[in-house]
């Protein structure tokens, strides 16, 4: 629209001259004309600086929402029990921690901003016992796995679900007591979240 007006106008006094140009007495009415034309052009000029503006400000919120995702393992070679009470997991065999909101020493994921954040778990152990893992947000449980012995061989639960977070608040995972998981270099048990879109 900008371009044609430019176009428009330039055509104009291409076409005709200037009114003074030209020696015209009568030039009010395309003087008229020229200012309105002029108006309009700082009219679109603004609206489209408007637009910019917010479409800047949009690059910018996006651009200023962090990376947020990770995936550990328990890792090790072997198997943890809660015997007396329900007993923290501490997933130390880091796989991915982009934006570094998991801390494998405390087994904490901090949410990082507001926003929604899918979270996955699962848990290995061998059929001789019941396996299960448990996922908190600070002292409240979220959801559970858990598997009664089977048979033979071992057996593998797994969960997940999207929750909306506020910055600070904090997931970590816990072993049920009386429960048991296993596992070694090859990540059965896992526990993983990632920032699907900040609020």
């Amino acid at each position: 629209m900008l371009l044609r007006l430019m176009f428009a106008l330039t055509a104009l006094v291409l076409a005709h001259g200037l009114p003074v140009d030209r020696g015209d007495t009568d030039t009010s009415t395309q003087l008229i004309q020229l200012k309105a034309l002029v108006e309009d052009l700082k009219i679109i000029t603004q609206d489209q600086a408007h637009r910019l503006t917010v479409a800047e400000k949009e690059l910018k919120e996006l651009k200023d929402v962090p990376k947020v995702a990770f995936t550990a393992s328990l890792g090790g070679n072997g198997m943890v029990k809660a015997v007396s009470g329900d007993k923290a997991l501490i997933y130390k065999d880091i796989i991915t921690n982009v934006g570094e909101a998991y801390n494998s020493e405390t087994g904490m994921f901090t949410a990082p901003v507001n926003g929604v954040y899918y979270v996955r778990f699962t848990a290995n152990g061998p059929n001789d016992g019941a396996i299960s893992a448990m996922l908190y947000k600070g002292y409240e449980k979220v959801m559970i796995v858990h598997e009664q012995p089977s048979g033979e061989g071992s057996d593998t639960a797994s969960n997940g679900a999207t929750l909306q977070l506020v910055k600070g608040e904090q997931l970590h995972m816990k072993l049920w007591v009386n429960t048991q998981i296993w596992d070694n270099s090859n990540r059965h048990s896992t526990f993983t979240a990632f920032l699907l879109y900040a609020m």
